[in-house]
């Protein structure tokens, strides 16, 4: 029997990239899966097809393709699930400004672009996280993860509004490992190599990126998907109980060069 029986994950921007494939390897251990997304109706078949995919593990799975960063959506979702019931909360949400600091005026990143983009990408975790203490959805020995990036200490022209956003995500990560321990929770970031993500080849110049991340990785390849599925599925196991307060590498050895 799955240790994850009759246990909830909910997945924030989990129609695509790293969300997903933690959803597709999360729903084929005998987690069952929510998905809280916003896509348009064009881009909707491909992601549809991998919930019937999921659905094939026996599980179940609930979508929905709302604003996650809407109050009102959070709380209306937060009424589907009993007590007791959510064991992973997984941040995936990589909505975001990639304006440059150096443009001109129209163009150029401004305060509204910073303050969206930190709150999409970092605030919102703690606002979802919240609202389940609230309402005790979570299950003893929950786990709450985030992605970060590389960015977070690194530069890239168009980066900095995400850089800012991943940097405060981090530090709400460190509060959150000690404040919420007392409440049987633990809270970490994965930060995951280069992986083509539809996020990451929206960043300018990705492909530049890409290749340089090839020459650096000691296995000359990019980081994957499932590569980072796995190591949010090996953090809600419990032999991954005493992991909290971390900023877990999941590069290949990446970051090192």
């Amino acid at each position: 029997m799955s240790e994850f029986k009759n246990q909830w994950a909910i997945i924030l921007g989990g129609s695509s990239g790293l969300g997903l494939a933690s959803a597709i390897k999360l729903a084929s251990q005998g987690m069952n899966i929510c998905i809280v997304h916003r896509d348009r109706k064009s881009s909707l078949a491909a992601f549809e097809e991998e919930v019937i995919k999921m659905k094939t593990f026996g599980v179940a799975v609930k979508t929905f393709n709302k604003d996650a960063l809407n109050e009102d959506v959070r709380n209306e979702i937060i009424k589907q699930f009993p007590k007791n019931s959510v064991k992973l909360l997984l941040h995936s949400i990589a909505k975001g400004s990639l304006k440059s600091m150096d443009a001109v005026m129209s163009e150029k990143l401004s305060k509204q672009d910073l303050e969206i983009t930190i709150h999409a990408m970092a605030i919102s975790w703690y606002e979802w996280v919240q609202t389940l203490i609230e309402n005790g959805i979570f299950t003893k020995k929950a786990r709450s993860i985030a992605f970060t990036s590389e960015g977070n200490s690194r530069v890239w022209p168009g980066y900095a509004a995400v850089s800012a956003a991943k940097s405060v995500l981090e530090s709400l990560m460190r509060n959150m490992a000690i404040e919420l321990a007392p409440l049987n929770i633990t809270t970490n970031c994965i930060q995951a190599g280069t992986t083509e993500t539809p996020s990451f080849l929206v960043i300018p110049d990705s492909d530049k990126l890409a290749e340089m991340a090839k020459l650096r990785n000691p296995f000359s390849r990019l980081t994957s998907p499932d590569d980072v599925a796995s190591a949010v599925y090996l953090l809600c196991k419990n032999e991954a109980d005493w992991i909290n307060g971390t900023i877990l590498k999941v590069d290949g050895g990446e970051s090192l060069r």
